[in-house]
């Protein structure tokens, strides 16, 4: 009787999934279609949008791997991105625990420690966070700074304060302390080790340098004259994403996001062309989750022990 209350669950789990990200594809479609620009469209850089989102993604799946790792727990590539691509759909929901209760769940399910997996991925996460403030700011100080040199004390302020928080993550006593801190009961003893951090780090800041060439690349795909530089694409997506993280009432930083990111890009683009192209992007990011997520759906899980 468990295991089919356990399946149903699940099941009414993946229904909502998919309804709010139904619901978030249409409202953004629509979005899109009212903006009052002409569009066109190059192939070749909205294929390499595309596929750059993809190899991110499968870079943050093997940092999450190797943190793990560092915890003493084995998991194959492909199990893990299975685990990643599927938990990561959980924040279409409001309320941002259901991703990674469901990474939780699904570690544990492919023989990894439970609290390893959410310990990881609360690592990671904060990881990307520091990462992404500093490239926001590094980035942006030049780039942003001419359009809106308001911003420009905010940018560094954001960017120092996330060096800093990245070194102290760095330091295995305030690891362990922020797991404490968000209820993740792992071994005092344990620590995933300097290693596995520097790799999550590094992960992390190419992440945000191809997040944001991506959006480059996307805006040379569907503006006729898009008028964006790659360092303005970069600190703007960073920034705005990272605002989508920590606005908790904001599930998959919806509205959140697309609001910075505009307020960033119109300098360079002018407010139409930054409106549609921040729609654009959150279509894109959904269309790449839902691609990378279809195989997974598809076939069958095989031996999660399997590298």
């Amino acid at each position: 009787m468990s295991d089919r209350l356990v399946r149903a669950a699940r099941l009414v789990i993946a229904g909502l999934i998919l309804l709010f990200l139904f619901l978030a594809f249409r409202r953004n479609w629509s979005d899109l279609a009212l903006q009052p620009i002409q569009w066109t469209f190059r192939p070749i850089p909205a294929l390499g949008s595309v596929l750059l989102v993809w190899v991110m993604y499968a870079m943050l799946i093997e940092a999450w791997r190797r943190m793990l790792a560092g915890w003493g727990q084995r998991l194959g590539f492909r199990d893990a991105a299975r685990i990643w691509v599927l938990s990561s759909l959980g924040k279409y929901v409001p309320g941002k625990v259901w991703a990674i209760a469901g990474m939780a769940l699904m570690a544990r399910e492919a023989g990894v420690a439970a609290w390893a997996a959410t310990a990881s991925a609360v690592i990671l996460q904060a990881l990307a966070v520091g990462s992404g403030a500093a490239v926001a700011g590094l980035f942006g100080a030049g780039a942003i700074h001419a359009e809106r040199p308001g911003l420009l004390p905010w940018l560094l302020t954001g960017g120092a304060m996330a060096l800093v928080g990245i070194g102290l993550l760095l330091w295995p006593p305030v690891t362990r302390r922020l797991l404490a801190l968000t209820g993740v009961e792992a071994p005092p003893t344990i620590s995933p080790g300097l290693e596995a951090l520097v790799v999550g780090l590094l992960a992390n800041l190419i992440a945000w340098l191809g997040y944001g060439t991506s959006l480059w690349l996307l805006a040379l795909a569907t503006m006729p004259s898009p008028a964006l530089g790659p360092q303005v694409a970069i600190a703007g997506f960073a920034a705005s994403y990272v605002a989508g993280l920590v606005a908790l009432f904001a599930p998959g930083g919806l509205v959140v996001r697309e609001g910075l990111l505009i307020v960033l890009l119109q300098g360079s683009m002018g407010l139409g062309a930054a409106t549609a192209l921040a729609i654009a992007s959150r279509l894109l990011l959904t269309i790449t989750e839902l691609g990378a997520a279809v195989p997974f759906l598809i076939f069958r899980r095989r031996n999660p022990l399997v590298t």
